[in-house]
C-alpha cells in the first residue's frame, strides 16, 4: 500500500504557468497529503518492528554468557563479545589447579614415606639375613638362653602330641557318631518288625528298646566326646598357637638384635675417623632399640610359657576326668553316672526333639 502511494505521488504531474512558477492548484494538498501519510506509515511500521524486537528480546532473553565491550580509540569505537564463561572458567582453572596441586602433594608425601619404609625393611633384611647365614655356617655369634630354648622345645613338642590326641578324638567322635546313626535306624527297624510279625513281636520289642536304649546313651556320650574335642582344639589351636606367635617375635627379635650387635662390633674394631664414628653412634642407638625390644619379647615369652602351662594342666585334668567317665559309665551301662557326668561338667544336652548337627559341624 505504500509503495502505491509513493508511485502515485512520484508520478503526479505538477502545473507549470508561464513565468514557471508552480501554480498553487489542489494538487499542493494532495501531495501534502500523500507525504503526511507516508510519514504515519512509516513510524507505524517502526513501531510495530520495535514491539517484535522487544518481544523477542523479553522471550529469549539476554545472554548472560557474554558480555558486549565497546573501546574507543584511534580508528573509532570497536565493539567486541567476551564471554563470561572464559573469566568463570579462568577461576575454576585456577581452583582446581591449586587442589590438583595439593593432591599431588600428598601423594608424593605418601610415596616418599613408602620409599623410606621400604629402604629401611630392604636394610634391616639385609642384616638379618647376613646374620642368619653366619650362624648357619658357624661365622657368627648368637644370643643364647638355654632355659627359654628348652622350654621352648618342651611346648613345640607338647602341641604336635596333643594335635595327634585332637585328631584320633575327632576320629572316635565320627565313628561313634556312624555306630549311634545306625543303633537309631536298626532300633526303628525292629520296632517296625514287632509290628508286622505278630508270632516275634516280643523279641522284636525287646531289641527294639535295647538299641533306643543305646542309641539315647551313645547320644549322651557324644555329648560329652564333642565337650572334650572342642575344649582340646580350643587349647591346641588358640592357647598355644599364641604364646608360639609370641614366641616367632621373639625369635625374628633376637635374630636383628645379634645382627646390629654384631654391626656394631665390626665398627668398634674399626678406625676412629669422624665417618666412622658418625656411623658408631648411630649402630649404638640402634643396637639399644633392638636390645630393648627382644627384652620386651623375652619378658613376654616367660610370662606366657608360665601362664600356658598353668592354664593346660588346669584344663587337661578336667578334660581328661570327664572323659574317663563319661566313656566309664557308657560301657558299664550306667545311663543315670553318665547323665550325672555331664551335668558334673555342666554340659547341656539338646531336647529330643531338637535336630542333631553332625560332629563335624560341631568342632
Amino acid at each position: 500500500m505504500t509503495d502505491s502511494i509513493m508511485s502515485k505521488a512520484a508520478t503526479m504531474e505538477i502545473p507549470i504557468n508561464s513565468n514557471g512558477d508552480t501554480g498553487s492548484l489542489q494538487e499542493d494538498d494532495s501531495l501534502e497529503q500523500a507525504a503526511k501519510l507516508q510519514w504515519s506509515l512509516d513510524e507505524k511500521v517502526g513501531s510495530s518492528r520495535d514491539t517484535r524486537d522487544l518481544q523477542q528480546v523479553m522471550v529469549s532473553g539476554p545472554n548472560l554468557n557474554e558480555t558486549n565491550i565497546v573501546s574507543g580509540g584511534y580508528g573509532g569505537t570497536v565493539e567486541g563479545i567476551i564471554p563470561t564463561s572464559s573469566i568463570t572458567g579462568s577461576n575454576m582453572h585456577h581452583s582446581s589447579s591449586s587442589s590438583s596441586m595439593a593432591a599431588e602433594q600428598t601423594t608424593r608425601g605418601v610415596a616418599v614415606e613408602k620409599l623410606e619404609y621400604m629402604k629401611k625393611w630392604g636394610f634391616n633384611t639385609y642384616k638379618c639375613t647376613k646374620q642368619m647365614i653366619s650362624e648357619r655356617f658357624g661365622r657368627g655369634s648368637r644370643t643364647v638362653d638355654l632355659e627359654m630354648e628348652a622350654q621352648i622345645e618342651v611346648l613345640r613338642d607338647t602341641k604336635r602330641k596333643y594335635e595327634n590326641v585332637l585328631r584320633l578324638a575327632r576320629a572316635l567322635t565320627n565313628h561313634f557318631y556312624n555306630m549311634v546313626q545306625t543303633q537309631h535306624a536298626l532300633g526303628d527297624t525292629f520296632a517296625d518288625l514287632s509290628q508286622k510279625s505278630p508270632e516275634l513281636r516280643d523279641e522284636f520289642g525287646y531289641n527294639a528298646e535295647t538299641q533306643k536304649l543305646l542309641c539315647k546313651n551313645g547320644e549322651t556320650l557324644l555329648g560329652a566326646i564333642n565337650f572334650f574335642v572342642s575344649s582340646i582344639n580350643t587349647l591346641v589351636n588358640k592357647t598355644m598357637e599364641d604364646t608360639l606367635t609370641t614366641i616367632k617375635m621373639y625369635e625374628n627379635a633376637r635374630l636383628e638384635f645379634d645382627a646390629y650387635r654384631s654391626d656394631l662390633d665390626e665398627l668398634n674394631m674399626g678406625p676412629r675417623d669422624a665417618v666412622t664414628m658418625a656411623r658408631i653412634d648411630a649402630a649404638q642407638q640402634q643396637y639399644h632399640v633392638h636390645r630393648e625390644k627382644y627384652e620386651r619379647l623375652r619378658s613376654d615369652v616367660t610370662i606366657k610359657l608360665k601362664f600356658l602351662e598353668e592354664n593346660k594342666v588346669k584344663v587337661m585334668h578336667k578334660q581328661l576326668l570327664l572323659f574317663h567317665n563319661a566313656i566309664s559309665a557308657y560301657f558299664a551301662g550306667n545311663q543315670q553316672q553318665l547323665e550325672q557326668t555331664l551335668k558334673q561338667f555342666n554340659i547341656k544336652m539338646k531336647p529330643p526333639g531338637a535336630e542333631q548337627p553332625s560332629w563335624l559341624e560341631e568342632q
